[in-house]
């Protein structure tokens, strides 16, 4: 007897089975079939052996068995592609079934199917369905050629698919409409640079009239189409948003935000003198409040996109403070996002009711929601004058609660709460050293001893409070060293017997015993500038700070500008623009908000100004206080605050105020005082060789007087704009643009004298920028500035100057003195003027270099607007030094290959595609720096549009 009885069975297996029963001749055997390789299929198993004896079912007219045989050839037509190849001759066939539903269900499966043999084959039957006289084939048709355009797009732009879907927009049928315009969207997000979606009036008009017939989702996709047109004018604008607005009463919380993200949008052109602008901003009150009594989930959503809208017009939800009241059974995330609501909605108004919910807050079990609320608190005080005195009564409260992490975020706060409204609320000070103890928090101990440095010479013990922090000093997180630090040679300053040896223990622990380069720098800064100058450390150290502006997180404003845009996507949950997270883009588009048109140019009210918008044509960006040159030597903890433009009070710029009376006495001999000649000089090994030399020899070559020389260019000027308004420097008014000739930079000043006193004793100074601007020479006023007098002078510079990364990247903050004060204000400067003559790179090299940098590096712009050809582009940009070095011509297209390269080195490679007859060029600019791509592309602009 032989094994092979174990090899052999009767069984035919499973697979064996359903190939009998597919086979059959009875119809409800096939299906019963059918249905179960769906199952099988379904739950993994490999059911692709049937794939012939399942394609032969194809051929039936019950719809339910087609479905079926459908959805499995989806499933195994990419591993079978010879054999996807059978079932051609029957969507063929089914295309043109007197059902509907059947000629839809074979587009659609098609359209499923992705097998580069096939999509030819497809093409005719397609080409069929969309011209269909059934509206339902027509919107599945739609869709199928932006699912075949992602398999091959090459062949949906040959067999003029995309034209055809363009006239769809014109169809009768709201939904065909409504999928075209989806299907166009999906294409063009692909390809950017391609014009899909070529909007005017007309057609923007058929969308409007859809949009009240489609479903949700139809409305959504024409409402996102129309968040990206923008009107030729503000009665146009007016139109689209009065047709829109009906749809903020939509039971679809996705088509509310869509129609809130169209009228956000349109909403900048419209003028605030307009009844019709007051009547909208009433409108879209209700829509958002209405969403928060949605389930959790979607209420974080709104909360996040009413975040944003808040912060661009506060004035929509001013008197609509209740609904952010937090409910006891809110989830963790809905509370926090309802706190910071509420403070950015906190005003004179409503401050009591607020703070009345805060101190409730504060009491609750949630340790994360009571830290929260605590800062709530001070960021009220910060934020409304009037109620800070009851904040700090109510922080004082809850100090006396003793409950620990109340306690160490109650005096977190109240350090901002000082440097806010100084010489005010000082009278806490001795409760808060009572709970000294109790601080485990690096950000709560590293708070109070910036409090008692700060008033030293009001508390008695300060010095044995600041040794009682010295002794376990390594053991402490470097926040809290470089705050202790500070304190001490802030201590040191104000009582100098008292504390020799305890600046020179802790400048000898953070210099000699640290591994810290920061702690380390910072040590030896001080040490240097104990040592050599004392009255310069005191104008340094004790220098008077600005205040701390109220909003601390609000987001910077052309980023704002840019998430109004994307409200209802992840981008508005995120906070974070499509790039950051996306990956992959083909290029990502920027999107912004429309320019205000010139009738809508009012002056807003401090109530209604948005918080952090730019007021006016030139944005006045605020030096934030982590950018002052006094904070240098001061950092304070946490994130830079936005600072208020400086007042008078505040005229020193922290550090020793070069153009103030201080410069005298560094210039003069060394005083004794503070320190004296006792005082220990730092180890000669461990100093820098350039700290060696006294403070005062660096400050003499101040305005270096070289600057480079190149061929004669003359560069675009920007009209001069008004930098510094009269009512904000005492009657001095500064007006001024930046010129690049002749391969050397200078910034044109305007002066004029409103006030009614001779001015004199003019001197500028800038701060540290991200290009190293510095003026090359004196600020020279030859006669006294006479009331009503104005003067022109060209004040020129260099890129030498000390470097730092500014936010936006090209801002300046200047620094003006005359007889009267020091005034302070902030331009950012256009960024051809750095372009230099020699950046014009070699063929060879371009192409290498642009294929070195990788994509990821790549952005894309449009250019709007422009008709000049491509002759006139490239001597235009040449006389900026943005130099042509190949140009061809790809299908009627003008490319342009082009190179420049700013002061500091930094080369960008660009290609300007320009169809002629069409205004709107492509840019895609390459560059190692890919935070300078937005402000060359702004400065393309503005060269080829003036």
């Amino acid at each position: 007897m032989t094994d092979s009885k174990y090899f052999t069975t009767t069984k035919k297996g499973e697979i064996f089975e359903l190939k009998a029963e597919l086979n059959s001749d009875k119809k409800e055997k096939k299906k019963e079939a059918v249905k179960k390789v769906i199952a099988s299929m379904t739950v993994g198993k490999d059911v692709s052996a049937l794939f012939p004896d399942v394609v032969n079912c194809m051929q039936t007219d019950n719809l339910e068995l087609k479905k079926l045989v459908y959805l499995y050839l989806m499933n195994y037509a990419k591993s079978q592609p010879d054999m996807a190849i059978m079932a051609v001759n029957t969507f063929v066939k089914d295309c043109e079934d007197p059902n509907p539903l059947i000629r839809a269900l074979a587009v659609r499966t098609m359209g499923c199917i992705r097998v580069d043999k096939i999509t030819e084959y497809l093409c005719e039957p397609l080409r069929k369905c969309l011209k269909d006289e059934d509206p339902y084939v027509r919107k599945t048709a739609a869709v199928c050629v932006a699912k075949l355009h992602d398999i091959n797009a090459q062949l949906v732009e040959d067999q003029g698919f995309l034209d055809t879907l363009k006239d769809l927009i014109s169809d009768s049928n709201p939904m065909v409409v409504a999928n075209a315009v989806a299907a166009l969207s999906e294409i063009a997000e692909s390809h950017p640079s391609s014009n899909l979606l070529d909007l005017n009036p007309q057609s923007i008009n058929k969308l409007l009239t859809a949009l009240n017939e489609c479903t949700e989702w139809g409305q959504i996709f024409i409402l996102d189409c129309l968040a990206n047109y923008t009107p030729k004018d503000d009665r146009e604008a007016q139109s689209i948003c009065e047709r829109v607005t009906p749809r903020l009463s939509h039971a679809n919380s996705a088509v509310v935000l869509s129609a809130v993200k169209v009228l956000m949008k349109f909403m900048e052109m419209l003028s605030k003198d307009l009844d019709y602008y007051g009547t909208l901003l009433k409108k879209l009150a209700p829509p958002l409040v209405t969403l928060l009594s949605a389930e959790p989930e979607l209420q974080y959503v709104a909360l996040r996109n009413i975040n944003l809208i808040v912060q661009k017009r506060p004035e929509i939800l001013k008197h609509e403070m209740k609904v952010f009241f937090v409910k006891y059974n809110d989830p963790i995330y809905v509370k926090l996002e309802k706190l910071d609501i509420m403070i950015r909605l906190a005003s004179q108004a409503n401050i009591a009711q607020v703070l009345a919910e805060l101190k409730e807050y504060a009491t609750e079990v949630d340790v994360d929601f009571v830290r929260k609320a605590v800062r709530a608190i001070g960021r009220c005080a910060i934020k409304v004058e009037q109620s800070a005195e009851r904040c700090v009564s109510t922080l004082l409260d809850l100090i006396q609660t003793k409950v620990n992490y109340v306690v160490q975020e109650a005096i977190v706060v109240i350090k901002d709460i000082f440097r806010k409204y100084p010489n005010k609320y000082e009278s806490v000070i001795a409760t808060l050293c009572e709970n000294l103890d109790s601080l485990d928090e690096p950000e709560a101990r590293a708070a109070m001893i910036w409090i008692v440095g700060e008033y030293a010479e009001r508390i008695d013990n300060a010095d044995e409070l600041l040794e009682s922090f010295l002794e376990g000093f390594h053991d402490e997180s470097t926040q809290v060293q470089l705050q202790l630090l500070t304190a001490i040679v802030k201590l040191f300053l104000k009582k100098p017997t008292e504390t020799q040896e305890l600046v020179q223990q802790v400048l000898s622990l953070a210099t000699q015993d640290s591994d810290n380069p920061d702690l380390r720098d910072r040590g030896y800064i001080y040490w240097r500038l104990l040592s050599t100058d004392p009255v310069a450390a005191k104008e340094v150290v004790l220098a008077e700070k600005p205040l701390i502006s109220e909003e601390t997180d609000l987001i910077e404003p052309t980023l704002l500008d840019e998430l109004i845009c994307y409200i209802g996507t992840l981008a508005s949950v995120y906070h974070k623009p499509p790039s950051a997270f996306v990956e992959g883009g083909r290029g990502v588009v920027h999107k912004s908000l429309p320019p205000r048109t010139a009738s809508s140019e009012s002056t807003e009210s401090p109530e209604t100004a948005p918080a952090g918008a730019p007021s006016g044509e030139q944005p006045d960006v605020i030096p934030t206080q982590g950018d002052l040159l006094g904070d240098l030597l001061n950092l304070d903890l946490g994130p830079p605050v936005g600072g208020p433009p400086l007042t008078t009070s505040s005229v020193q710029m922290g550090a020793v105020d070069l153009l103030g009376g201080g410069l005298d006495s560094l210039m003069g001999d060394e005083p004794e005082g503070i320190g004296g000649p006792n005082f220990v000089a730092p180890p000669a090994a461990t100093v820098p060789p350039n700290l060696g030399t006294s403070m005062g020899s660096g400050l003499s070559d101040l305005f270096d007087l070289t600057s480079g020389v190149g061929t004669l260019s003359g560069s675009y000027v920007a009209p001069k704009a008004v930098w510094l308004p009269a009512m904000k420097a005492k009657g001095l008014e500064i007006s001024g643009t930046f010129t690049r000739q002749v391969g050397s930079i200078s910034m044109d000043l305007q002066l004029t004298n409103k006030a009614l006193q001779v001015m004199t004793d003019f001197a500028i100074q800038f701060n540290r920028n991200s290009f190293g601007l510095a003026p090359a020479a004196p600020l020279q006023v030859h006669a006294p500035l006479s009331p009503n007098q104005t003067v022109e002078i060209s004040l020129p510079l260099n890129t030498v100057g000390s470097v730092m990364k500014m936010e936006p990247l090209n801002n300046l903050q200047v620094a003006v003195k005359n007889n009267i004060d020091v005034f302070y204000f902030s331009t950012l400067y256009p960024l051809h003027i750095l372009f230099v003559e020699d950046g014009k790179m070699d063929r060879q090299m371009f192409l290498a270099t642009w294929k070195d940098i990788p994509n990821e590096n790549e952005a894309q712009f449009q250019i709007r607007d422009c008709s000049l050809n491509a002759e006139a582009v490239s001597s235009r940009l040449q006389s900026s030094n943005i130099f042509t070095v190949a140009k061809r011509n790809v299908e009627g297209q003008d490319m342009l290959y082009q190179s420049l390269k700013l002061t500091n080195g930094i080369w960008v490679l660009a290609e300007l595609r320009i169809q002629p007859g069409n205004p709107s060029f492509t840019l895609s600019l390459k560059c190692r720096a890919p935070e300078v791509s937005q402000h060359v592309y702004q400065a393309y602009e503005t060269i080829l549009k003036n």
